[in-house]
């Protein structure tokens, strides 16, 4: 194996070129640090994206599962799960207008559309369908027994809010609503009108395909 110099090693080219210039295997490099036993950084960076099909399914993974890996460890993993957190969080979601179900699940997608367990969020909008509040209210699917209905209407009201939407994903990677996601969105749309809130939409979200439950009725 041809020892890495340090003209070749990523942090010196992201300092000198940009990290526009770096490769896949080279950003991920920099969040592993260090290789394993006879096998460099940039080894161990192909491998694990070779492993887990590229950057879109290393970034599904959590923190046990990379763990496992030889030469990665707990702490390499951490730091690569929060690196893809933390990149999902960079669009600032307060502030947004909200024209269409296809703006919420934008912001959905970009938030759980990755995630390994169900998730769902609640949009909270002014007058004008900018979002004030996007919050987790549940996790485990958007059912019923799930959705906290009632304290999702309060949190509405205590926010001052005068719409919302409500967003999941399926891990699975279909986005037909279920008979549950149909339930609990009749649910929430009979309570937001007898405290006078507008329901937006509920939408399903896998990866970056959505659906709009109330359009699939």
């Amino acid at each position: 194996m041809t020892p890495e110099t340090s003209r070749d090693q990523p942090r010196e080219r992201l300092m000198t070129l940009g990290p526009g210039a770096l490769s896949d295997v080279e950003l991920v490099a920099i969040h592993l640090g260090t290789g394993r036993r006879g096998e460099g950084v940039l080894a161990l960076s192909r491998s694990l994206l070779a492993e887990w099909g590229g950057v879109g399914g290393l970034a599904r993974a959590d923190v046990d599962e990379l763990s496992r890996t030889p030469g990665v460890g707990a702490a390499k993993a951490c730091r690569l799960v929060a690196a893809f957190a933390l990149a999902d969080r960079v669009t600032p979601y307060e502030g947004v207008i909200v024209r269409s179900s296809g703006d919420v699940a934008e912001v959905a997608m970009r938030r759980i559309g990755r995630a390994r367990s169900e998730e769902v969020l609640l949009f909270l909008l002014d007058g004008t369908n900018r979002v004030r509040r996007v919050s987790t209210v549940a996790t485990g699917g958007a059912t019923d027994s799930v959705v906290p209905v009632r304290e999702v209407l309060s949190l509405a009201l205590r926010h001052d809010a005068v719409a919302l939407a409500l967003a999941h994903n399926h891990p699975s990677g279909a986005v037909d609503p279920s008979s549950e996601d149909i339930a609990v969105t009749d649910r929430l749309r009979r309570g937001c009108a007898e405290v006078g809130l507008r329901f937006l939409d509920h939408v399903v979200v896998s990866g970056d395909q959505w659906r709009s439950v109330t359009a699939s009725r």
